[in-house]
C-alpha cells in the first residue's frame, strides 16, 4: 500500500510527473494500491519544503520526484525491464525543467530535442516512465509548455503530440491536478482577493503601521491601506499594528484632523494596538541628520528650488554638494534657529547625481519651518521629510513589514539607502496598487483646493471620497470594509467605477431598511377612490416584507389619495392597476390639463376598488398617500452627481476645465406620516424611489433632508 500527498500550490512541473507515474502505475497493474491525496499548501509539512510526499508501507516517505520514480520501481515489478538504468538516467534528469525562467529550461529542451531528432520516444519503443516525466514536467512548466505548443523545438513538439494522442488518459490527469487550483481559486473569488504574497519572515512576528499625515481627512485610499495593514497584523498574523501620525510639515497640519483620523479608524472597526507620532522622534531624526552629515553622507544646500528641480532632472550636480563638512554643520544649525538665513537652507542626502531612478538623485530629508508645529510647539525649527523620517522610525519601532502604495516603488531604494546609511535594521516593504475610482480625485491638495473655493460644502461633503463623504451619502462600514478587502494587496492598477462599490453596500442596508412611502410634490395627481370607506382609518402593515424584527408602520387610507404624476400619465382607462399595501383598483377617469402646453400632464383620477382582483395579474404597481388619517411629511429628496465630468484625469489636465457644473439635485416630496419618527443617519427605502440615508430629521416647521443612496444603477454616481 502507497500514499501520494499533493501540495496543489507547488511548482506543477515537479508534481504532475509524479501525478503522472502513480495514476499510470495504478490503472497497469490490478496490485498497485496507491492513494492519492491533494492539500491545499505550496510545501507539505515534515516534507523538506517539497510539494510531494510519497510513502510505502515498512518504508521511510520520499519527497523528491526522482526518488518517487525509483520508490515505484523498485516496489512494483510492472515497472521493471531490460532499460531500467537508462530509464533512471533520464528520470534523475527531469527536475532540471522545474524553473519558471525559460533561460533556465532552455538548455534542457535543446537536450531533449537533439536526442529526439530520430526517435518516437525517449528510449525504445514504448512508453516508458523517462516519456511521463518528461511531457508531465513540460506541461506543468507554462515557460516550457508555451515554447513546444510554439514548435520553437520541432522534435520536442512532434514528441509532445505523440505521447498525448496515443495516452488520452494524460489530459484527465492533468484536468484532475488542475481542478484543485480551480477550486482553490473559485473559493477565493467568493472571499475576494488572495492575501497569500508570501510576505517573508512572517514567523518572526508582524508589525504593521498606517502612517497618516494629519493634513486632511482620511479618504478611500487611505481606508485600503488602513485596512491591509490592519488586515494583515490582527487578522492574518496576529501580530502589532501601529498608527503613526507623520506630523513633520507645521504648515498643512491640524489637530483638528488628527482627531477625525483617529474617529475614522474608529468607524471603520480600526483599531492599533498603538499610536505613535513623529513628532515623538524630532531629536532622534535630528541626531540622525547630524551623523550623516559628519559621516559626509549629507550636505545643506540653499539652490533655489526650480534650479534644484531642473538639476535633478538633468543629472546636474549641486554647487553645494562638496562642501566640507564643518560648513554643512554650521548651515544646519542656522536652520535650527529658524532665522532669516536658515530658512534659505535645506538638507540632502549625498546619494546620486544620475542615478536613472530620479527619487535617488540627492533627496531633500530636511527643512527649515519657523511655524508652531501643533504638537511640539515653537521647540522646533526644522522638520524632517516624510522620505527620510519613515524608514527611520519604521525601524525604532519595531515595524517589520512596511506596506505602501505602488507610487512609492521608485523610492523603495531611497528607503533602503538610509537605513544602510545609518546601520538601522532593514524592514521588508509591500508595494500594493491604490484604490483610483472614476471620475474621482484623491489628491489631498485639490480636494482642500475644492473645500476652500466653495465647490464643495466641506470635507464630509456627500459628492466627496473622504471616509466622511461616503458615511454622510449613505456608505456602511461593513460595506466599505468588504469592498476594500476583496480588492486585496493586489499591485495591478486599475481604475474602478463605483457602481461596484455602492452595488457591495446596498447588500448590507436592503435587508434592514424600513419601507416607507413619498410622493414627488410638483404636480402630484389628486385621485378620488370609489369603494373606499368614508372614514379614515389607519392599519399596521410590516415596515419590511422580509425581516419582522423592524417592526411594524402605520399606513392610512382615506377616500383621497396622492399619485405621482409619472405614474398617472402610464394609466390607461380601465386598466387595473395595484395600489401597494392596499390591492387592486380601476381607473375609471383620467383628466388631463387644459393648457395647451401641457396636455399630457394628468391633473386628476378616479379610481374604483376591485381588491378581489389578483395583483400578480396587473402590469402598473404604484405607491400612493391617504390625503388624511396622517400627517403628510415635508421631504427634500437629494440626488448628486460627480464633481468632475472625465473619467480619469491626466497629469497635465487642468481640473477647473473638467469641472462639472451641476452635481446637486433637489426634489420636494410629501412622504407618509411614520417618517416624523426618523432620526439623523437613519437610512430607509422609499419604494419604488430608492434608498436614503436621513441627513436632516423632520422637525415641525423643517422638512426632512434625505440623500439618495447610490445602488450601482443609477446614472448618477459619487
Amino acid at each position: 500500500m502507497a500514499a501520494l500527498t499533493i501540495a496543489s500550490k507547488a511548482n506543477q512541473a515537479i508534481t504532475l510527473p509524479a501525478l503522472l507515474i502513480a495514476e499510470y502505475t495504478k490503472a497497469s497493474d490490478p496490485n498497485a494500491k496507491i492513494d492519492i491525496q491533494f492539500e491545499d499548501v505550496e510545501f507539505l509539512q515534515n516534507a523538506e519544503k517539497s510539494g510531494l510526499n510519497l510513502k510505502i508501507s515498512g518504508r521511510s516517505s520520499v519527497h523528491q520526484s526522482t526518488q518517487f520514480i525509483r520508490e515505484l520501481m523498485r516496489s512494483f515489478t510492472f515497472w521493471r525491464g531490460k532499460n531500467d538504468d537508462v530509464v533512471l538516467e533520464w528520470t534523475d534528469r527531469v527536475d532540471r525543467l522545474a524553473p519558471t525562467e525559460f533561460k533556465s529550461v532552455e538548455g534542457p529542451l535543446l537536450e531533449l530535442d537533439s536526442h529526439l531528432t530520430l526517435r518516437s520516444l525517449i528510449i525504445g519503443y514504448t512508453i516508458t516512465p523517462a516519456d511521463l516525466v518528461f511531457w508531465g514536467a513540460i506541461r506543468g512548466n507554462k515557460v516550457a509548455y508555451a515554447a513546444v505548443k510554439k514548435g520553437a523545438m520541432l522534435n520536442v513538439t512532434r514528441w509532445f503530440k505523440y505521447v498525448e494522442e496515443t495516452n488520452p488518459w494524460l489530459a484527465s490527469v492533468v484536468q484532475s491536478i488542475n481542478a484543485h487550483a480551480q477550486e482553490r481559486k473559485a473559493a477565493k473569488s467568493k472571499e475576494g482577493a488572495s492575501y497569500d504574497i508570501a510576505l517573508p519572515d512572517t514567523d518572526k512576528g508582524v508589525v504593521t503601521r498606517f502612517p497618516p499625515e494629519p493634513s486632511g481627512y482620511l479618504h478611500i485610499g487611505h481606508a485600503k491601506a488602513a485596512c491591509l495593514n490592519d488586515y494583515f497584523a490582527h487578522e492574518m498574523y496576529h501580530g502589532t499594528l501601529i498608527c503613526r501620525f507623520d506630523d513633520t510639515n507645521p504648515s498643512k497640519e491640524k489637530e483638528e484632523f488628527q482627531d477625525a483620523i483617529v474617529e475614522d479608524l474608529a468607524l471603520m472597526g480600526i483599531k492599533p494596538d498603538k499610536t505613535s507620532y513623529t513628532s515623538n522622534y524630532f531629536q532622534e531624526l535630528y541626531d540622525y541628520c547630524v551623523t550623516m552629515l559628519k559621516d559626509g553622507k549629507a550636505y545643506a544646500d540653499d539652490t533655489e528650488r526650480e534650479t534644484m528641480q531642473h538639476e535633478r532632472m538633468h543629472g546636474i550636480a549641486s554647487k553645494r554638494r562638496d562642501s566640507t563638512v564643518e560648513e554643512n554643520l554650521a548651515r544646519f544649525e542656522e536652520m535650527k534657529k529658524g532665522n532669516e538665513e536658515g530658512v534659505r537652507w535645506c538638507i540632502r542626502a549625498k546619494m546620486s547625481v544620475d542615478n536613472p531612478n530620479k527619487a535617488m538623485r540627492d533627496p531633500v530629508i530636511y527643512r527649515c519651518n519657523p511655524q508652531p508645529h501643533h504638537r511640539t510647539g515653537e521647540k522646533w525649527k526644522v522638520y524632517p521629510t516624510y522620505d527620510f523620517a519613515c524608514p527611520i522610525v519604521d525601524s525604532m519601532e519595531g515595524i517589520t513589514h512596511a506596506l505602501r502604495t505602488i507610487e512609492y516603488r521608485d523610492r523603495n531604494p531611497q528607503y533602503n539607502w538610509m537605513l544602510d546609511a545609518l546601520n538601522l535594521r532593514r524592514v521588508h516593504i509591500w508595494d500594493f496598487a491604490r484604490m483610483n475610482f472614476i471620475r474621482t480625485l484623491l489628491s489631498k491638495r485639490k480636494l482642500s483646493k475644492f473645500v476652500e473655493s466653495g465647490v464643495v460644502w466641506g470635507w464630509d461633503d456627500p459628492r466627496f471620497p473622504t471616509i466622511r463623504g461616503i458615511r454622510r451619502r449613505g456608505m456602511t462600514i461593513d460595506a466599505l470594509r468588504e469592498f476594500i478587502l476583496k480588492q486585496g494587496p493586489s499591485r495591478n492598477i486599475v481604475n474602478l467605477d463605483w457602481t461596484l462599490f455602492w452595488a457591495t453596500n446596498k447588500k448590507y442596508i436592503d435587508p434592514v431598511a424600513p419601507r416607507h412611502t413619498a410622493i414627488t410634490k410638483e404636480n402630484a395627481v389628486t385621485a378620488k377612490v370609489k369603494g373606499a370607506r368614508v372614514a379614515p382609518y389607519t392599519e399596521d402593515k410590516p415596515k419590511h416584507g422580509k425581516n419582522p424584527e423592524l417592526g411594524t408602520k402605520k399606513v392610512a387610507y382615506s377616500t383621497e389619495i396622492l399619485i405621482d404624476q409619472e405614474d398617472a400619465q402610464s394609466f390607461a382607462q380601465d386598466e387595473e392597476i395595484t395600489l401597494m399595501n392596499w390591492g387592486n383598483a380601476i381607473v375609471r377617469s383620467i383628466s388631463h390639463s387644459l393648457n395647451p402646453l401641457h396636455r399630457s400632464r394628468v391633473t386628476s383620477l378616479e379610481l374604483e376598488l376591485h381588491l378581489q382582483g389578483d395583483v400578480k395579474k396587473t402590469k402598473q404597481k404604484v405607491t400612493w398617500l391617504a390625503t388624511s388619517g396622517q400627517e403628510l411629511i415635508p421631504v427634500e429628496l437629494v440626488d448628486f452627481d460627480y464633481l468632475i465630468t472625465k473619467d480619469k484625469l491626466e497629469e497635465d489636465d487642468n481640473v477647473d476645465d473638467f469641472l462639472n457644473p451641476e452635481t446637486e439635485f433637489r426634489t420636494e416630496a410629501l412622504a407618509d406620516g411614520n417618517v416624523a419618527d426618523l432620526k439623523d443617519h437613519d437610512v430607509i427605502q422609499f419604494e419604488r424611489k430608492g434608498y436614503f440615508r436621513v441627513d436632516r430629521a423632520f422637525k415641525h416647521g423643517e422638512k426632512a433632508v434625505m440623500f439618495l443612496i447610490p445602488t450601482g444603477k443609477e446614472g448618477k454616481g459619487k
